[in-house]
């Protein structure tokens, strides 16, 4: 019985590799998806920029400033007194709040808690990468952040995908690290 096993199972596997034909790759046109995806892309920015500047229209309370990196913010306590801004490997603590372009809160002060970020070092949404970078120490700024400088097209539980957000940040501490340890 074993033998009469071996010997169908031995045919099968002659007969169907005796036969094999060499696989043609499969050609995709990606350049039709792309353009499409470019032009999906352009149209969400647009809307996205319209809102964000409809909303800072609305508020007569507060100046804003337009980031050369895609967002726009204003200054809820500056420090002028101060000079230094962190850079490349330093490490800075914060708090942070995120919310709605209503206004509600998806993610408190409270919530989130105290954090730390080495600059450039760590990953991060890309809005709070750019913005450390223009707070001193002791300061607190809000910045309107479209999608693609928060979370895109990905979102997480309480953030939809594609949706631009609030964030207002304060920056606790620099610690500011030598130029040797800088430079690795």
């Amino acid at each position: 019985m074993k033998n009469y096993l071996l010997i169908i199972f031995l045919g099968i596997v002659m007969t169907s590799c005796s036969d094999s034909k060499a696989r043609k790759p499969i050609v995709r046109k990606t350049s039709s998806f792309m353009s499409e995806s470019i032009e999906r892309n352009k149209l969400l920015n647009k809307a996205e920029q319209t809102v964000l500047i409809q909303k800072m229209e609305s508020d007569s309370l507060n100046q804003y400033l337009n980031s050369e990196h895609g967002f726009w913010y204003y200054y809820e306590k500056q420090n002028p007194d101060e000079t230094i801004f962190p850079s490349s490997g330093d490490e800075v603590f914060y708090t942070h709040e995120i919310k709605n372009l209503d206004g509600s809160i998806l993610y408190s002060m409270e919530e989130l808690g105290t954090r730390s970020y080495l600059i450039d070092k760590e990953e991060l949404i890309s809005g709070l990468q750019d913005g450390f970078k223009i707070m001193k120490e002791g300061e607190v700024i809000t910045f309107l952040f479209p999608s693609y400088k928060a979370y895109g097209y990905l979102g997480n539980d309480r953030i939809e995908p594609n949706q631009p957000l609030i964030y207002t940040v304060e920056l606790l501490k620099i610690n500011k690290l030598s130029e040797n340890e800088n430079n690795e």
